[in-house]
């Protein structure tokens, strides 16, 4: 049965208590689109990916607009030994990339939203190597979660973190205050997919659809116009999608303690608590 945001827990509030006062001075936000997040039920959020900073800035949108996100991330992220506690205990998804193993984070993914609660993918698989930091083509990951769940796909595009970590780069630069600019869009019209839940090309065209949505949004933030054909990096194996079932028996639910047109711009107060997780998948 769906549920309005499950309780955070002890784990994410702990991160969001360290998060909350550094993000609100040092940064200031430009956030639209918080009316397309669902107050209820099960969702996907699915992104761009361009920076190590930017899984910080997109959590704080999700959880200062009323959800509680649990982010896919790199099984790297939770070898450290403080760290990866932290992270696990706070909900976040263990992605063993390029291997078969990838597939037990997506049906966690699966389950997860099955169970009512927000799951941001980025899905890209991995941050952009577009040497402009548009969006790549996209993994099949996602759309498989949403053609198999029905749950609403929200489509959000984020930009400026790259100024506080260029990407790939580990060495902030936090002053001057950078503005983190975030846009959700409307839930995307699957329903011309419907039923194709076994369906490779229904999951490519998703995928396309999802990417050009996301690329769209960006746009608008950007002001800019993307490449007319979007960046395909190499890649030995995409691994969202191996070998990953096409039926699953719904799993108990994992606490979510620790994932057109611009709307216009809106105001968040600078107290607003701020999200978090682990790094996005690389």
């Amino acid at each position: 049965m769906a549920r309005r945001n499950p309780r955070p827990g002890f784990a994410f509030n702990s991160i969001a208590a360290i998060v909350r006062p550094i993000m609100a001075v040092l940064c200031k936000r430009d956030w639209r689109g918080k009316e397309n997040l669902p107050e209820t039920g099960g969702a996907l959020i699915v992104a761009n990916h361009y920076s190590f900073f930017d899984p910080i800035s997109l959590g704080h949108f999700v959880v200062a607009n009323g959800r509680t996100p649990r982010f896919t991330a790199k099984a790297g992220v939770f070898k450290n030994p403080v760290l990866g506690r932290l992270f696990k205990a706070a909900g976040q998804i263990p992605v063993q990339r390029d291997s078969r193993d990838a597939v037990k984070a997506l049906l966690a993914a699966q389950d997860a939203v099955k169970n009512g609660e927000t799951v941001v993918f980025y899905p890209e698989g991995t941050m952009t190597k577009d040497p402009d930091l548009w969006p790549m083509e996209g993994r099949t990951g996602a759309a498989r979660i949403a053609l198999r769940t029905g749950v609403p796909v929200i489509p959000v595009a984020q930009w400026g973190a790259q100024e506080v970590f260029a990407p790939y780069s580990t060495k902030p630069q936090f002053f001057p205050r950078k503005t983190l600019k975030v846009v959700a869009g409307p839930a995307l019209d699957l329903s011309r997919w419907a039923g194709r839940t076994r369906d490779r090309i229904a999951e490519q065209e998703v995928t396309d659809y999802i990417m050009d949505e996301i690329t769209k949004l960006l746009e608008g933030l950007r002001g800019e116009k993307a490449p007319a054909v979007r960046y395909q990096p190499p890649r030995s194996l995409d691994s969202a999608a191996a070998a990953a079932p096409a039926e699953t028996t719904p799993a108990p639910a994992v606490p979510a303690v620790p994932a057109e047109s611009v709307p216009a711009e809106e105001t968040v107060p600078a107290e607003t608590a701020p999200g978090t997780s682990a790094e996005a998948a690389e």
